[in-house]
């Protein structure tokens, strides 16, 4: 007896292995549970895909056995090829949100240590400036370059300190300002003159010495002068 049943079974192009039960039932009937199974599917969910049930007799299942189970067989392993694809693809999210979820938290420590980093730094800067050593407060406190979105909260404390040790830091000396010398000490000759007595003598707008008593005999005899 020669049958095609494997040559047809060959033909269903399903992906998964085909499990095949047949029972008797009764009156001569039999009952046949045709179920794919695809074990490559990580899914779960594939447990719940039921078996195909046939119930009929012999001549029955000769005649229709392929035509009924090709669909549903076909659409089984379509199913469970989805479900795997599915599944590779939950796999892939969830190893990527794994992965992203460790490039955050890295970042997270990354920004928690560099704010320790500033805190530390101010807080320093600031028992310093308590000490009265306020130019090596102003060396504490961070630079902008290394905190740029805190470049204002340093700007303005730099200057804060800075304030406090500037006329150092811009070179004013400790130098102390020496007193004039007096007027004696810068003209003695002018001094001496100045020491004579002031009614035997007296000086026109050049410097030069006048007789007082000369000038006092023109005023007497006004006949001179005609």
């Amino acid at each position: 007896m020669n049958t095609n049943f494997f040559n047809q079974i060959a033909q269903l192009q399903i992906i998964g292995d085909l499990h095949i039960t047949i029972a008797k039932g009764a009156e001569n009937r039999l009952i046949v549970l045709v179920m794919l199974q695809n074990e490559a599917c990580g899914d779960t969910a594939k447990h719940s895909i039921p078996p195909l049930n046939l119930r009929g007799t012999a001549e029955e299942l000769d005649s229709g056995f392929f035509e009924n189970i090709t669909a549903p067989m076909q659409s089984a392993s379509g199913l469970m090829v989805d479900m795997e694809g599915y599944m590779k693809q939950l796999e892939q999210t969830k190893q990527q949100s794994a992965m992203e979820k460790e490039k955050a938290d890295s970042k997270k420590k990354e920004s928690e240590a560099k704010d320790k980093k500033f805190s530390d730094a101010m807080t320093k800067a600031h028992e310093l400036e308590k000490e009265g050593k306020f130019r090596e407060a102003w060396i504490k406190v961070p630079e902008i370059h290394e905190f740029p979105l805190k470049a204002e909260e340093i700007r303005k404390r730099k200057s804060e300190l800075s304030a406090k040790f500037a006329p150092d830091l811009f070179g004013n000396t400790n130098d102390k300002v020496q007193p004039e010398p007096p007027r004696e000490a810068l003209f003695p000759e002018h001094s001496n003159k100045e020491q004579e007595d002031p009614e035997t003598q007296e000086q026109d707008i050049y410097g030069e010495e006048m007789d007082t008593e000369e000038t006092e005999y023109w005023e007497d005899d006004p006949e001179a002068e005609e």
